[in-house]
């Protein structure tokens, strides 16, 4: 069985632990915040990078069949779902591919839906690219998130929405989607011809009895939706910038295709690819042992924080490594920066980030780390908010 191994990230030119000044003002805190892992990659990525490098030749690359068949394989034998070869288009990240989507299947001014809280790049593809922004809050009842349907359809109708941008499973609050809950949001988005960007970078990391449902899946809504999925979270590569875009209707795949052949984005690099193919391939044991520490960590957090600050919310975690906590009980808002940052020393993630100030009392944390960094954080966090 391959060995989950732990990698002090600092002093590497990591942006999570040395990159600290651009989000917060500061270097030095403890790094809980960006979304990337700090573990060492699965060996048979390790080793096939290896071998690229010794031939000492960094040519033009083709990409090899085997590397589409490898997600092909993937997404067939993890979560049902066929995918041709000819449905498969490059970006080199998935924030780039949304930003890319927001300009091809909108026009300045109209409207672009999310779910919030929600990524906030989701926010800034809609603002950096001149769009109306509109907001559909999810209910949240003691933690637990849900879609508020009739709010979604009222802002989609009101406000001629042209595009949804879907998280699934959901960035930060952790929610694998039901299929009927995909199925529901869908119809709406059919009935008012909207648009549907589906970002399902977290869709390998999923627990308990949760199962993730790809967009795809649901055929009758394909000539409206695009699918942006990646190696980078599963498998920890983000810094090989290669993402995938799954692309089912033919219309919208010409439209994606004269918009990337018009900026000469058509490929990625070399080593990018070789991750890809060798983690699709061959990382599946190695994922099994992330995910187990993951939920290992959500479980230590959420017994701790039980205990020491018993009226935190701690949403429960079906999906993804990052954990939304919601501190409004110990703290206001408009302390929380300064509690958690400049007393307990934490780099989080704010969670007036992911839309506004209404969920300002919430902090985002990332899992995908050691336990003693888990712990480390609970700590502080005790400590410091008892006191405030």
């Amino acid at each position: 069985m391959e060995k989950l191994v732990y990698v002090d990230r600092r002093n590497t030119n990591c942006n999570k632990w040395d990159g600290q000044t651009g989000m917060f003002g500061e270097e030095g805190l403890h790094a809980m915040w960006v979304a990337d892992m700090d573990f060492k990659t699965a060996s048979c990525v390790i080793d096939a990078l290896k071998e690229y490098v010794e031939s000492g030749v960094y040519g033009y690359y083709k990409v090899p069949e085997e590397y589409y068949q490898s997600f092909i394989n993937w997404e067939r034998e993890h979560h049902n779902l066929v995918i041709k070869k000819e449905w498969i288009r490059f970006s080199p990240g998935v924030v780039a591919g949304f930003h890319w989507l927001v300009q091809m299947l909108t026009e300045p001014g109209e409207a672009v839906i999310v779910n919030t809280p929600v990524y906030y790049p989701f926010l800034n593809a809609v603002k950096n690219n001149n769009r109306r922004l509109i907001c559909s809050d999810l209910i949240c009842d003691g933690g637990h998130y849900q879609i508020n349907y009739e709010d979604f359809e009222k802002q989609i109708d009101e406000e001629h929405v042209k595009l949804f941008i879907l998280c699934s499973p959901h960035n930060p609050v952790g929610r694998v989607w039901k299929k009927e809950e995909l199925a529901k949001i869908f119809e709406i988005c059919r009935k008012h011809q909207v648009y549907i960007i589906s970002d399902e970078i977290h869709q390998d990391l999923i627990f308990g009895n949760h199962q993730h449902t790809p967009s795809l899946c649901f055929e009758e809504y394909r000539d409206l939706m695009v699918m942006l999925a990646a190696p980078s979270k599963t498998f920890n590569l983000a810094g090989g910038q290669n993402s995938i875009v799954i692309i089912a209707d033919e219309e919208l795949r010409e439209k994606w295709d004269v918009y990337t052949t018009g900026n000469r984005v058509l490929g990625g690099s070399a080593f990018g690819y070789i991750a890809a193919q060798a983690a699709y391939e061959g990382g599946a044991e190695w994922l099994e042992q992330v995910k187990k520490q993951i939920y290992e960590n959500f479980e230590y957090l959420k017994e701790e924080l039980a205990k020491k600050l018993p009226k935190a919310v701690v949403t429960p975690l079906e999906g993804t490594y990052l954990c939304w906590v919601d501190l409004g009980a110990y703290i206001p808002a408009e302390k929380v920066k300064e509690v958690v940052q400049k007393k307990c020393r934490l780099a989080v993630d704010f969670g007036d980030w992911f839309g506004g100030k209404r969920f300002g009392t919430h902090i985002r944390i990332n899992l995908a780390t050691s336990l003693e960094n888990v712990e480390i954080t609970v700590n502080v966090l005790a400590k410091y908010l008892k006191t405030v």
